[in-house]
């Protein structure tokens, strides 16, 4: 096995400058670095993790958390694209990535803190999960590096997607479209996202001066487009039925979109639709959703490099809430009806 004195003697420097070359310390010049790096190439040098984890205290292995009611969190389009973010984040920092399970899936009935524990985990991030279960607030709370997303906790790093404004630009446009009866299928009431969108579409509606009747407000499980489906029925029956429905997501709209097309009606020149997160799928709807495109990679990285930050520098990290917007994709499921 290649070791870091082979190298040292076939570059002609000492054991400590590989160490720092390798590692990527400044006090060492680019020229060196590059030299000790393609020599520990060639010779097919790789370094010791376990050696490593001795050395530093760390494992270099950040653990990542997503279990949502639906158990959807790994096929979750929004999510996955925040995680592809985050893993390319933490990779070029050195930092592997380990899934966590929780009591419900392990036969050893670990909770999440203790199998962050037993995985020797740097630190966690935490996303798409019920944040009220005792298992979650235990690990938040506990003493692991935790950074959270689209979830406020005071004394913990979260990268929020900015929801106020999401809504705010997709409420705006389609009212600008001349929409007036505008009807909104939210997502689970309880979720910090959905307080977020459903306070800011009543702020914008108050705001234009417009009147939304309960019946034009449902809620639906996030993804679900099944009930999707059946609430976007139940408007559509209404005697004042809506012009433009907004849909929880943009995956849960394709049940509502279906539905309509099932009914023989065109969108948008009959009814118009708009969703919220910008997965790729609605990339390729004719006509394209008109939604919110949320910045998943800049989610992702900030969530990775946060925790990392929180990690190697734990004295001088700052605890932060940092809002990430998105941005308005007006698409071709709105009509203007001016």
């Amino acid at each position: 096995m290649v070791s870091m004195k082979d190298i040292s003697a076939v570059c002609g420097v000492s054991v400590a400058t590989v160490s720092k070359a390798l590692n990527g310390h400044k006090d060492i010049g680019e020229e060196t670095k590059r030299l000790v790096r393609e020599t520990a190439k060639e010779m097919g040098y790789f370094p010791n993790s376990s050696a490593r984890t001795l050395k530093t205290n760390r494992s270099y292995n950040l653990g990542v958390l997503m279990i949502d009611e639906a158990h959807s969190g790994l096929t979750h389009d929004y999510f996955v694209m925040v995680l592809e973010s985050l893993k390319v984040t933490a990779e070029r920092h050195g930092y592997d990535i380990t899934f966590i399970s929780g009591s419900k899936q392990r036969k050893d009935k670990m909770s999440y803190l203790e199998h962050c524990r037993y995985r020797g985990l740097d630190g966690v991030v935490i996303a798409c999960i019920d944040y009220d279960e005792l298992e979650v607030i235990e690990l938040i709370h506990g003493d692991l590096p935790v950074v959270t997303i689209d979830h406020l906790f005071n004394d913990r790093t979260a990268i929020m997607s900015d929801n106020s404004k999401g809504m705010r630009d997709l409420f705006t446009y389609v009212y600008e479209c001349g929409h007036r009866k505008i009807a909104y299928i939210h997502g689970a009431e309880n979720a910090a996202v959905t307080k977020n969108r459903l306070h800011c579409f009543y702020k914008m509606a108050e705001e234009y001066g417009l009147e939304i009747p309960d019946e034009y407000v449902r809620e639906s499980a996030y993804r679900d487009t099944v009930a999707t489906a059946r609430l976007t029925n139940e408007l559509l029956d209404l005697p004042d039925a809506p012009t433009c429905i907004l849909f929880p997501d943009d995956f849960a709209g394709l049940g509502g979109i279906n539905t309509i097309k099932a009914r023989g009606l065109k969108i948008p020149r009959d009814i118009s639709v708009a969703g919220y997160d910008g997965i790729r799928v609605t990339k390729f709807i004719d006509p394209q959703l008109t939604t919110i495109n949320q910045d998943t990679q800049k989610l992702g990285q900030l969530a990775a490099e946060k925790l990392i930050e929180l990690i190697e520098r734990p004295k001088t990290t700052l605890i932060e809430h940092i809002i990430v917007p998105g941005e308005l994709e007006k698409g071709a499921t709105v009509s203007n009806s001016k």
